[in-house]
């Protein structure tokens, strides 16, 4: 695998996480704006079929003023990431929006949308914001079921931001506090750690033994009891650069058992089960 790819995947992952907290509060108003607020930069521009938006104070009074009745679901289909010279990213995707509450009697709204966003690095979080967001609507139709989105958004922006911290290079063990629920248990092949000390420790040993890694996820699904409790199940398929500038490869399967408060940044994890399903080999 091209060795930028890997070096830059974290970045990648940064920015997937924030694309799917995007959707929180428009899927679960009760998150509040300020969770929206939180990734985007205090002169972010937006804009879309209800108009533009500059800056915090405006996008939200626009967005507050829709009706909290409504149920919204996003689907995305398709994303790209492109870093550019000066660190800031682009984060082009497509999506399908369902609604119930724009149209009478019912009915479900079926948008094919396009997103151009851009990212620019934050100075104390790992997680970029971003500046710009336009939405394009390519689209339209009426009917079918209504399908709920919130879990599998939720969850896969605790996936991207997890992994995004496992792969920055500087594994800083402080960002995963938000993440992990207390207590929790990882139930990794090296041995089960339930503490933040043990996590400490495999963060800066097994973890950092690669000079940079990359996990790409395959058959991602998740199962929610509630809003507060679902199961994510997943494979990684993993790529890491040794520090002789070998390259590895190996496939896991992970069983996540998750808490949610929807109020929260993320997601918390309580139990993650690893099981090997490609043992780690040099790349010849």
């Amino acid at each position: 695998m091209d060795e930028t790819k890997i070096r830059n995947s974290y970045l990648e992952h940064a920015s997937l996480a924030q694309f799917h907290r995007w959707y929180q509060f428009y899927e679960r108003p009760k998150a509040g704006i300020e969770n929206t607020l939180d990734i985007l930069t205090p002169d972010v521009t937006i804009k879309s079929g209800l108009g533009e938006a500059k800056g915090h104070d405006a996008y939200a009074a626009r967005v507050t003023k829709l009706p909290d009745t409504w149920k919204n679901a996003h689907f995305p289909k398709t994303t790209q990431i492109k870093q550019n010279d000066d660190g800031t990213l682009i984060l082009e995707a497509t999506i399908t929006y369902q609604n119930q509450g724009i149209l009478p009697d019912g009915q479900t709204r079926n948008a094919d949308l396009s997103y151009a966003m851009h990212l620019t690095p934050s100075v104390n979080d790992p997680l970029p914001k971003f500046s710009s967001i336009e939405i394009t609507q390519n689209a339209d139709s009426t009917g079918g079921e209504w399908n709920d989105a919130y879990a599998h958004n939720r969850a896969k922006s605790l996936v991207h931001y997890w992994l995004a911290l496992v792969e920055e290079p500087k594994r800083n063990p402080a960002p995963f506090n938000e993440l992990l629920a207390a207590p929790f248990k990882l139930n990794f092949a090296s041995g089960a750690i339930a503490t933040k000390g043990g996590f400490k420790k495999w963060l800066s040993g097994p973890a950092s033994s690669v000079d940079a890694s990359r996990h790409a996820i395959e058959n991602f699904k998740v199962t929610a009891a509630s809003d507060a409790n679902f199961t994510i199940e997943m494979d990684f398929a993993w790529n890491g650069i040794l520090p002789n500038g070998a390259q590895m490869t190996a496939k896991t399967h992970h069983t996540w058992i998750v808490v949610n408060d929807v109020t929260e940044r993320f997601a918390r994890i309580q139990t993650m089960d690893v099981e090997t399903l490609e043992p780690f080999k040099v790349v010849e």
